[in-house]
């Protein structure tokens, strides 16, 4: 296999890592990629050291390994705040990416019953999300939160599904915790950065 080839898989693998992480941390995957993560270093190492003496394909490894290691310190901070229980999530918003736990029997006894849902807007500009799995009221929030992005300056950036995971995440965790009937998340915008307040609904 050839130095261009390697190069060729080592890119591939960073882009593949990146994937694996990126479940990992939504709560898609339960473990991390450790095996996909031995196998590219073995790759990065294997240069490490070894002369190069076309200067494309060095500078293409030495790119390459920059970008991984770059990647790799923020994954690893990522798991560090997961194991030790700090908040994760987008600009404030708090999540442990832990799958959405089961609502409380008030909430899953009226979702079952077909009761009337609470409306996704408050009369505050709140949006009231009634349970964790409530499409309707994720879809405007997630909307107006990349509205507020935009008109903050701040670039995308931001997954729908990664963003749902994280809503369910906090909504379940408050459903059950306080007993909450809804849960009413806020924007707000300070020094240019868009995060998410939430407020049980008794």
């Amino acid at each position: 296999m050839s130095v261009d080839d390697d190069l060729d898989a080592l890119e591939r693998a960073i882009r593949q890592i990146q994937i694996e992480w990126e479940k990992f941390f939504g709560g898609v995957e339960r473990k991390p990629p450790t095996d996909l993560k031995a196998r590219l270093e073995t790759l990065i190492r294997r240069y490490a050291n070894a002369e190069m003496r076309n200067n494309t394909e060095r500078f293409r490894y030495q790119s390459l390994a920059a970008r991984y290691n770059t990647f790799n310190e923020l994954w690893s901070k990522k798991l560090r705040s997961r194991e030790e229980g700090k908040p994760l999530g987008v600009h404030g918003l708090r999540a442990d990416m832990l799958p959405p736990p089961t609502p409380p029997p008030a909430v899953e006894e009226r979702r079952r019953s077909g009761a009337p849902r609470e409306p996704a807007s408050t009369a505050s500009g709140e949006v009231r999300v009634a349970r964790p799995d409530d499409p309707q009221a994720v879809r405007e929030l997630f909307a107006r939160f990349l509205e507020a992005r935009k008109a903050a300056g701040e670039t995308a950036g931001v997954k729908y599904e990664s963003f749902q995971k994280l809503i369910a995440t906090q909504a379940g965790r408050i459903l059950t915790e306080k007993g909450a009937s809804a849960v009413d998340f806020r924007l707000e915008t300070k020094d240019g950065k868009v995060s998410l307040k939430a407020k049980p609904v008794k």
